[in-house]
């Protein structure tokens, strides 16, 4: 993953500090692309652990077009909780209970879940209604009868409903390639956290690139990551700088289940990760 290192040394020699909506600040960098063979390995960091549990279930639940953390919390993902947590804080309805109150409440209770866990129409209801249009169907059709089209796209960025989501899509637009019978990604990142959320995408859309490779019977090709504001927030430089003093190891393997053959029937045991050596974990706080 020397591509990651490379961003995060291009941030610190070359970024600008800056506020941001979090008022926690930043070292900002405009314009910015990364570009990961499938076919060397899966691209998982190895600078530091990352929760491929998280990864793999965020996207199902993505796939699936829920909005609402439930499935996430049920299955003991906490990335999204902050956003409905801090909406729930500031109700009438708050009794003082602690974010991991909060999530048990929405495990335990399906009302309280229906009603503080939703998150708006983020990624999963762009994917599948984008008014009305099932946007991931529609490419997977395009894809197996006119692969060299070049409006092979899906965009979460739908500004009519921006205002209802509790965060905008930071990464709101994907293009897809296919040459040589091989299926290549492109993502455009309106707006990417460097420390905490870019490991998980540059993961997030390879796997995702695979599983729609495999269900058009496609070869791998190449993820290309497009980054418009990478920063990196000024209380994650000691977490960057950290992983700038290790080494890269080998990247590992990511299989998946062969029987499947359609995007919908993936579940979380259908993925294996072989050969995955990180160096230690390495925890930051998520600016809200």
């Amino acid at each position: 993953m020397k591509q990651y290192l490379d961003l995060c040394r291009t941030i610190l020699e070359h970024g600008v500090k800056k506020d941001d909506r979090t008022h926690t600040g930043t070292i900002s960098y405009f314009g910015y692309q990364m570009r990961f063979n499938l076919n060397d390995g899966f691209p998982l960091l190895t600078t530091k652990r990352v929760h491929l549990k998280s990864i793999i279930h965020e996207l199902l639940w993505f796939i699936s077009g829920s909005t609402n953390i439930k499935y996430l919390v049920d299955n003991d993902v906490r990335i999204w909780n902050d956003w409905p947590y801090e909406k729930y804080k500031n109700s009438d309805e708050y009794q003082g209970e602690d974010i991991t109150q909060f999530a048990q409440k929405i495990k335990d209770d399906d009302e309280f879940a229906k009603k503080w866990g939703d998150l708006g129409p983020v990624y999963g209801k762009q994917w599948r209604d984008f008014f009305g249009v099932d946007q991931l169907e529609d490419l997977i059709n395009e894809i197996k009868t006119n692969p060299n089209s070049r409006r092979l796209i899906i965009s979460a960025w739908n500004p009519k409903q921006i205002k209802e989501m509790a965060l905008p899509p930071c990464h709101c637009f994907m293009q897809f390639y296919v040459c040589n019978n091989r299926l290549s990604c492109q993502l455009y990142q309106r707006s990417a956290d460097v420390f905490l959320g870019v490991p998980f995408n540059i993961a997030s859309y390879a796997l995702f690139t695979m599983m729609i490779a495999q269900v058009c019977d496609l070869e791998l090709g190449d993820f290309v990551h497009t980054i418009g504001d990478a920063h990196i927030y000024l209380n994650h430089l000691d977490q960057i700088n950290l992983q700038l003093q290790r080494e890269c190891r080998q990247l590992p393997t990511m299989k998946l289940n062969k029987n499947i053959k359609s995007i919908y029937d993936f579940k979380y045991e259908d993925f294996t990760l072989e050969n995955y050596n990180p160096h230690k974990g390495i925890k930051g706080k998520v600016a809200v």
